[in-house]
């Protein structure tokens, strides 16, 4: 499937937010460089990046494509959109051309597992260990979040969903994104979290 994806695509950089594959992103769309990108992107294929931007308009190298799955114009000009993941891509080089907004060639294959149906990461002690340790967290920093409906997803989305929202720096977010096995994003998320809460217990799970 990573073969039939566009090696060019249009990339809306955004301070402080990162995407993930099978999840989906809201986006109210008011300046107007990205309602031409988006306005573009409905007339094609409603394939977009996301990516985080940084200081003197450069941008990091890992960001995640997604799709425009629902939209809504509004009276005042304005676009709002619902985004899902797809699959994580590196940068490889920005393209020139003579639009408001930028493009860029990408390229997919180290994230090839992005696309692929994932196995249970942890066993029921070790995710309730996690969840035990993200609510401390979450609660710790007054977000709040459906834990109901959070068990209702599957363990890929649930790391997913916690590392997008999570109250750290930009920095950590991008090392999240950047893990390219859920193992891996997995140990760095709840290694983030216990740093956070300052944890000095010994009763600390090890994902195998």
């Amino acid at each position: 499937m990573i073969n039939n994806l566009p090696k060019e695509i249009p990339i809306f950089p955004l301070d402080g937010v990162i995407f993930f594959p099978k999840t989906n992103l809201p986006l109210n769309i008011f300046e107007q460089r990205y309602l031409d990108l988006v306005n573009d992107c409905l007339k094609k294929d409603r394939l977009m990046g996301m990516i985080q931007s940084k200081n003197n308009n450069e941008v990091y190298d890992v960001g995640c494509l997604g799709k425009i799955n629902e939209y809504e114009k509004t009276s005042d000009g304005r676009i709002l959109l619902s985004l899902s993941g797809l699959v994580r891509f590196n940068i490889k080089n920005e393209i020139k051309n003579s639009k408001k907004y930028r493009e860029f060639k990408v390229d997919y294959s180290k994230f090839s597992l992005d696309m692929q149906k994932r196995e249970s990461l942890m066993s029921q002690d070790e995710l309730s260990y996690f969840i035990q340790k993200a609510k401390k967290f979450f609660n710790k920093n007054g977000i709040m979040l459906n834990w109901n409906e959070f068990k209702k997803l599957d363990q890929s989305q649930q790391i997913n969903t916690l590392s997008m929202i999570a109250p750290v720096s930009n920095g950590e977010k991008q090392k999240l994104l950047e893990s390219v096995t859920e193992k891996e994003k997995t140990k760095t998320l709840l290694d983030i979290v216990e740093f956070y809460l300052y944890d000095s217990s010994n009763e600390k799970i090890t994902i195998q």
